[in-house]
């Protein structure tokens, strides 16, 4: 009996993994107001997901710095259902972190935030 409960405990545990394994990977994010993009790169971190800015690129899509590179951009985005992950997220152009919402469609993930009742989204696109 418990060698029983404590597979089903790694079994529960691995879905966990397999499911936040979808979002990971690196995303497009969807153009500022300047028409640049960056690119952000979703990995682990503990039992969530976090995002961090690893380029960016013009207009004309050549590469540019910035000093948002290398920051963290969402964080402790655990799964709540299919393709559906909650955290937190900082929105450079604002300078603000808000609640976090991303949901997964193919090869496109739809990240959005609310401050109150008002919501912004983006939808981002699978670079890798």
């Amino acid at each position: 009996m418990r060698f029983f409960m404590l597979m089903t405990v790694f079994i529960t545990g691995l879905g966990t993994v397999v499911s936040a394994a979808s979002v990971l990977g690196t995303w497009q994010t969807g153009p500022d107001k300047k028409g640049q993009v960056a690119h952000v790169e979703a990995r682990p971190c503990g039992e969530a997901v976090c995002g961090w800015i690893v380029r960016s690129y013009d207009a004309e899509g050549k590469p540019i710095t910035t000093a948002n590179i290398g920051k963290r951009v969402f964080w402790n985005m655990t799964p709540v259902g299919d393709g559906e992950y909650r955290g937190r997220a900082w929105v450079p152009a604002h300078d603000r972190e808000y609640a976090a919402r991303m949901a997964l469609e193919g090869r496109q993930l739809t990240v959005s935030g609310c401050v109150g009742p008002f919501c912004q989204s983006q939808v981002w696109s699978r670079v890798e």
